[in-house]
C-alpha cells in the first residue's frame, strides 16, 4: 500500500490496521475509552506545534488529530453506528445549515447578527437532537439544568469560562471588568486567611475561587485565560532556560546555584525582553535565533533571547 494525499487511503489504512486476522494486534485491541486520552493528547500537540509557529509540526500533528477521528469512526463502523462518510456529511450539513449569510439569503451582514443567528440555529439543532436521540430510546440528555450543556470533560480553566459565559446569556454576569478586579482581591484575602488558619481544604477551596475569578476577568477583556497561561508558561520555560545556559557557561549547575544569582539572571531577562520588544523593526530583524551562547559574567542576558524560539 502506497501514501497518497486522498483520505480514503487513510480510511484503508485503518480498516487493515483493525482487521481481526491480519491487522495489527495493539490497534485491535483497542476501544473507543483506551483511544480517548490519545485523542485530547493529539490535539494539545496541534495546539502546541501552533503556538510554537513550527509549521512542519503543525503538518504531522494535524495528520496525527486526523487519524484519531477515522480511528474513532473506524470503531464505530464496525460497532454499526456510523462510518467516516457519516461524520463529513454531519460537519458539511451543520457547517451550510449554520451559515446561511453564506450558502443560502439572510440578512445578517454583522458579526453580532452572525452569532445571534447562530446561537438560534444551534438551539434549533439541540431541539433535534433530543428528538433524534429520543427515537433511538435515549432519554436523558444534559444534565444538570442551564449549565447542563458546559461539558466536565473540559480542562478546568475551559469549563470555568465556558460556565461563565452560559450564565451570562441570562444576566448573570459581572457588568465591567473593574468590580471583578475587586472580587479578585476579596479572594485574595480570603486566601490569605486561610493559609494564615493551616486549613488545607480551605486553601483549595480559595484558591479555585481565587482562579475562577480570574477567569472571568480575562472573559470580560477578551483574553483567552488557557492562551493567557500558556503564554506564561512559554515565557518561564524560556526565562528559566536562560538562567540554565549562563550557569553552564559560569561553570555553574542549576543545583549549585544560590537562590539569589538566578533571581539576579532572571531579572536581567526581564530587562533585556523589554529593550528588545521596544527596538525597532530593524534591530528585531537582526536577531539570531538563539540564546544558547551566554551572557556577560554581571548576570546581564545575551540580546537575542527575544527572538528564541518560544517552544524550545
Amino acid at each position: 500500500m502506497e501514501p497518497s494525499k486522498d483520505i480514503s487511503r487513510l480510511i484503508e489504512i485503518m480498516a487493515a490496521l483493525r482487521h481481526p486476522e491480519t491487522g495489527c494486534p495493539w490497534d485491535i485491541e483497542q476501544n473507543f475509552q483506551t483511544i480517548k486520552p490519545y485523542t485530547i493528547e493529539e490535539a494539545y500537540e496541534v495546539s502546541d506545534a501552533i503556538e510554537r509557529g513550527d509549521m512542519d509540526d503543525l503538518c504531522d500533528e494535524l495528520g496525527d488529530l486526523l487519524l484519531q477521528v477515522v480511528f474513532h469512526a473506524r470503531m464505530a463502523e464496525e460497532a454499526g453506528e456510523f462510518s467516516f462518510g457519516d461524520v463529513v456529511n454531519a460537519i458539511t450539513t451543520k457547517m451550510i445549515r449554520r451559515h446561511p449569510h453564506v450558502f443560502a439569503r439572510s440578512d445578517a451582514d454583522t458579526p453580532d447578527a452572525v452569532k445571534i443567528q447562530w446561537d438560534e440555529i444551534k438551539q434549533a439543532e439541540k431541539r433535534e437532537r433530543a428528538e433524534r436521540r429520543a427515537r433511538r430510546g435515549i432519554t436523558e440528555d444534559f444534565k444538570g439544568g442551564f449549565l447542563g450543556s458546559v461539558q466536565r470533560s473540559f480542562p478546568a480553566l475551559t469549563e470555568a469560562l465556558k460556565l461563565q459565559e452560559r450564565a451570562a446569556k441570562v444576566g448573570f454576569d459581572w457588568s465591567a471588568p473593574e468590580p471583578i478586579l475587586d472580587k479578585i482581591e476579596e479572594e485574595i484575602g480570603e486566601l490569605r486567611a486561610a493559609l494564615r488558619d493551616g486549613d488545607r481544604a480551605k486553601v483549595s477551596d480559595e484558591l479555585g475561587d481565587l482562579i475562577f475569578a480570574v477567569v472571568n476577568i480575562g472573559r470580560h477583556v477578551k483574553a483567552d485565560p488557557e492562551q493567557a497561561l500558556r503564554g506564561t508558561n512559554t515565557k518561564f520555560r524560556r526565562r528559566f532556560n536562560h538562567i540554565e545556559h549562563v550557569l553552564e557557561a559560569e561553570g555553574e549547575t542549576l543545583e549549585d546555584a544560590t537562590l539569589e544569582r538566578m533571581e539576579e539572571i532572571w531579572q536581567a531577562a526581564k530587562a533585556i525582553e523589554r529593550a528588545v520588544t521596544a527596538a525597532p523593526p530593524s534591530v528585531m530583524l537582526g536577531l539570531e535565533p538563539s540564546i544558547h551562547t551566554a551572557s556577560t559574567s554581571a548576570g546581564g542576558m545575551d540580546p537575542r533571547l527575544k527572538a528564541e524560539d518560544d517552544g524550545d
